[in-house]
């Protein structure tokens, strides 16, 4: 058989031969580590983009419900609120205001 010459020679089947193979085995191995290390890296990023995701659709939520309790709680604690509650309880509030200290001058205690 006569070798063809040219470019031809390389889409024969006989261009890949063991020899070949062989002789660049070291480097298609490394080929096939990085891919590898390479698919794992990516699986990896999706992996902590997805907790990233989670833990802020999470952190939305517990926002809510803090704002909802406090206001809840600035709600509940008014005084008008405070007396209807202990109404329930035979409770009664006081009907005057505070009675205010005033001092005129700081010598005098």
């Amino acid at each position: 058989m006569a070798k063809k010459s040219g470019i031809g020679q390389y889409f024969e089947l006989g261009f890949l031969t063991s020899e070949l193979i062989l002789k660049n085995l070291s480097f298609i191995l490394f080929m096939g580590f990085l891919a590898v290390i390479y698919i794992a890296n990516s699986r990896f990023a999706e992996k902590n983009i997805r907790q990233i995701q989670q833990v802020q659709r999470d952190l939305r939520e517990l926002r809510w419900q803090y704002m909802t309790l406090e206001s809840e709680n600035m709600y509940n604690s008014r005084q008008s609120e405070l007396a209807e509650q202990l109404k329930d309880e035979n409770f009664e509030a006081f009907g005057t205001q505070p009675k205010r200290i005033v001092v005129q001058d700081k010598n005098d205690y």
